[in-house]
């Protein structure tokens, strides 16, 4: 992937950042400067103002946004308001069963990777796009794990990073000497990533010989995006830089140099939030959404829907995650 110093300017970037610069790239999996328009989305999430092109590699297939908002540009999506590092703590009534769900996500995340690593206090593993750190303080809580963080904001105050190794800034930036990791995992990191291809690799070089890559992103070719188109929550654009496709991620990976050990057409995060998000967005047009408000009836329809997320597993429905390890 190239950056194209060539940076473009409009007046909706401009109302979102001082300087409004973009840079136009090259496609992140097979270098060519051939794309054409795909999607234009919005920051549905918290409604700041602005538009964001996602165009189609013609060489690969590959969709990515380009152009994009450059690396210190995007920095002003990643406030406290942030999905994953939000520090609102009460849900009035709904607060035991808001930190319930939270905990699942992480029980969930576990169940899929223990699946394929037995976790020990011996195990070496390193959480890539880490965020607040709660899935490896429960790594570290169950298995004793010996646990490292990265993540582009500095969340290291958090008290759920406490006795974790965590690292501020860009992941291939990052030294960690001669430690190879038995797990390394991306837990919706990649589709953020400025050089994603750059990304796998480094993961890669940091794997122990019968190491596990496990990396989760929302799944482009699933129902929800079929349902929602534009104001499908897995777009969240400015923040996402690429969108995958069952196709496309297990080219990149093979790109890498990784080997794929399974596919799962599932991930730990629950689909139903893209059903409800989905919908949401499609009736507030990029006014953003206010999860306060919306907590209630977020429950509520996932009880109501549950028959149907009871097959989350076998249907297509939002999410994908990859298991590798180095190729031979």
């Amino acid at each position: 992937m190239t950056a194209i110093a060539t940076p473009a300017s409009s007046p909706l970037v401009d109302a979102i950042a001082p300087t409004g610069q973009l840079e136009r790239v090259t496609c992140y999996l097979c270098g060519a400067n051939d794309g054409e328009p795909f999607i234009e989305a919005q920051d549905d999430y918290t409604g700041k103002p602005g538009r964001f092109t996602f165009v189609s590699c013609r060489r690969c297939g590959l969709h990515y946004q380009n152009p994009r908002l450059t690396i210190d540009e995007i920095k002003y999506f990643y406030d406290d308001e942030y999905i994953a590092h939000r520090k609102k703590s009460d849900w009035g009534p709904l607060t035991g069963f808001f930190n319930w769900a939270m905990k699942r996500h992480d029980r969930q995340k576990d169940a899929i990777v223990s699946r394929f690593v037995r976790l020990t206090p011996r195990t070496q593993v390193l959480d890539v796009g880490c965020a607040v750190g709660t899935f490896l303080s429960h790594l570290r809580d169950r298995y004793g794990v010996a646990a490292s963080g990265v993540d582009f904001k500095d969340l290291s105050a958090h008290p759920s990073l406490a006795g974790v190794d965590f690292r501020c800034g860009l992941f291939y930036e990052q030294e960690f000497g001669d430690k190879r990791f038995d797990l390394i995992t991306m837990w919706h990191f990649l589709e953020h990533d400025y050089d994603p291809m750059r990304t796998l690799r480094t993961a890669r070089d940091l794997l122990r010989a019968e190491g596990r890559l496990i990396i989760e992103v929302p799944r482009l070719d699933s129902m929800t995006f079929r349902l929602f188109g534009r104001r499908w929550p897995g777009l969240q654009a400015p923040q996402h830089t690429v969108l995958f496709d069952k196709r496309s991620l297990l080219a990149a990976m093979e790109a890498a140099d990784l080997e794929v050990v399974e596919y799962l057409p599932y991930g730990a995060f629950p689909a139903f939030f893209y059903f409800f998000a989905g919908a949401a967005f499609a009736l507030l047009r990029g006014k953003g959404l206010n999860l306060a408000k919306a907590i209630y009836p977020y429950f509520l329809g996932q009880i109501a829907l549950s028959p149907l997320l009871a097959f989350e597993k076998q249907l297509n429905f939002a999410m994908q995650t990859v298991v590798c390890r180095r190729r031979v």
